[in-house]
């Protein structure tokens, strides 16, 4: 299985479905990360890409406004960083305004009511789950909203446990997003209670931010999400804020999942204490 959703240990050192297709990293990256092969011995069999080839899907939401939403779902391979293999699956969602590219963030997203948000991790979870393929041994993440997860009392819960059992026999964590810095640790340990079962468990996807990581010690999550998109990890100089990052996160939790991570920084935030990571493509810029 990949994201455990068992207990985490103590710290230690179809809608329109379309299929998109990335090219692999640089062959100079997938080296940074991979260890060294020994001089004379015979190479190892090639490793799946960083930025695979993922399935995606498209569907329309109309809100209480009369807003046209696109929603795309996309698969990603989720790596374990100690075995340095993919060992799950992660959906990841874009919301966006209809016939426009910019993203629904920021103000945006304060203008669909919870409501809307709750119809959309409900179509989320019915399509997302076509697009983990999970099996018995298999595990999968998909993202839900934390104003879902607070007001539906258990709800959405028992439906990820019923549309899991007809339709995904391994095991689902759903990524909790949008307002977790602004909850009290209490109210999010009772929320995220109602997904405590053998194939369940949360993973909460927090703020880049230390104290956001250490306000959740003890709140009973499987494992924290931070996106590094917005952290400064591509060289160096700039390593020790991002490791800092990852240590204050693994004291909270005992598994942590580092989204858009550079590969050839794969080995460095292991090192640091991240147990996954979905990552970044590096495919050169052409201007």
């Amino acid at each position: 299985m990949g994201l455990s959703t068992e207990r985490p240990e103590p710290v230690r050192p179809d809608a329109e479905r379309t299929r998109d297709t990335t090219r692999a990293v640089a062959a100079a990256e997938s080296a940074s990360y991979a260890p060294p092969t020994p001089s004379g011995a015979r190479p190892a069999p090639p490793r799946r890409g960083y930025a695979e080839a993922y399935e995606s899907v498209t569907f329309t939401v109309v809100t209480r406004a009369q807003r046209e939403l696109t929603v795309t779902l996309a698969a990603q391979p989720v790596f374990d960083l100690g075995r340095s293999t993919p060992v799950a699956r992660r959906v990841r969602r874009m919301v966006r305004h209809q016939g426009g590219e910019r993203a629904l963030l920021g103000l945006g997203r304060r203008t669909i009511e919870p409501v809307d948000l709750h119809r959309i991790d409900l179509m989320t979870l019915r399509e997302g789950l076509g697009l983990l393929r999970l099996t018995p041994r298999d595990s999968g993440v998909l993202p839900a909203y934390w104003r879902t997860v607070a007001s539906s009392r258990g709800r959405f819960a028992l439906l990820c446990t019923e549309l899991q059992h007809a339709r995904a026999p391994g095991a689902l964590l759903v990524e909790v997003l949008g307002g977790i810095e602004q909850a009290p640790p209490d109210a999010i340990a009772e929320a995220i209670s109602h997904f405590e079962t053998a194939a369940q468990g949360v993973v909460l996807h927090i703020a880049p931010d230390a104290a956001a990581a250490q306000r959740l010690c003890g709140v009973g999550a499987r494992c924290l999400a931070i996106d590094f998109a917005g952290v400064e990890h591509e060289h160096a100089r700039d390593w020790r804020g991002a490791a800092a990052l990852i240590q204050a996160a693994r004291n909270a939790c005992g598994q942590v999942l580092l989204l858009n991570l550079r590969p050839d920084r794969g080995l460095a935030a292991h090192a640091a204490g991240a147990t996954h990571a979905v990552f970044a493509g590096m495919d050169p810029l052409s201007v």
